[in-house]
């Protein structure tokens, strides 16, 4: 009787990837990352997508947001019914959606009806710039953070950055409009792009 061949081990399928349990649970993330994001949404978005809950990683992160920016709208909220969708299509979207502009559109009429009360007053004034400083420096820092996902890019880090730099020359000291800027520049990498996908 010949011994029986030995099988090679079942290889077991890698951990699912996390996602949202349900559209409660979407609701509700998007909700509490609503109300967590005063000025510096790209950051609040960024941290709790990718670095808590890992429903994106960084590279998926800068694509969605990059086709966040150019869509018309407020970005968060393009990105939230991208999300959305990925996962519950439609109602996804929706849940998302809701999430994002529920709870947080209260408190802003709320914010509304106090700040018409004290606008007057020299310390809100100094408040509300010191928060615009703040917001700058927490979107500057998560640009920073995701540039080491960069390296997988097509167009490289070195390339990438460049394009940066112009436009921020662009918007930032030329004072050129930010529509124009982005679709010079989208265009440029987007066909430099193409052709070393290609080549």
């Amino acid at each position: 009787m010949h011994n029986p061949i030995p099988q090679p081990p079942v290889v077991t399928d890698a951990p699912a990837r996390p996602q949202p349990r349900s559209l409660t649970d979407l609701f509700i993330s998007f909700t509490l990352l609503a109300l967590q994001g005063f000025g510096g949404v790209l950051a609040i978005v960024q941290r709790e997508m990718v670095e808590k809950k890992r429903w994106m990683t960084e590279e998926e992160f800068i694509e969605d947001w990059a086709v966040a920016q150019i869509m018309p709208g407020p970005n968060v909220v393009n990105l939230s019914l991208m999300i959305g969708g990925r996962y519950f299509g439609l109602r996804g979207a929706m849940a998302a959606l809701a999430g994002m502009l529920t709870l947080p559109l209260v408190v802003i009429l709320i914010l509304a009806l106090v700040y018409a009360q004290i606008a007057t007053d020299p310390g809100v004034a100094g408040a509300l710039r010191g928060m615009g400083a703040v917001a700058a420096g927490l979107i500057a820092a998560t640009g920073l953070k995701l540039v080491s996902a960069l390296k997988s890019n097509p167009l490289g880090r070195t390339l990438c950055i460049t394009f940066c730099g112009v436009c921020f020359v662009a918007v930032a000291l030329l004072h050129l409009p930010l529509a124009y800027v982005l679709i010079g520049l989208g265009l440029v990498a987007t066909g430099l792009t193409y052709t070393r996908l290609k080549s």
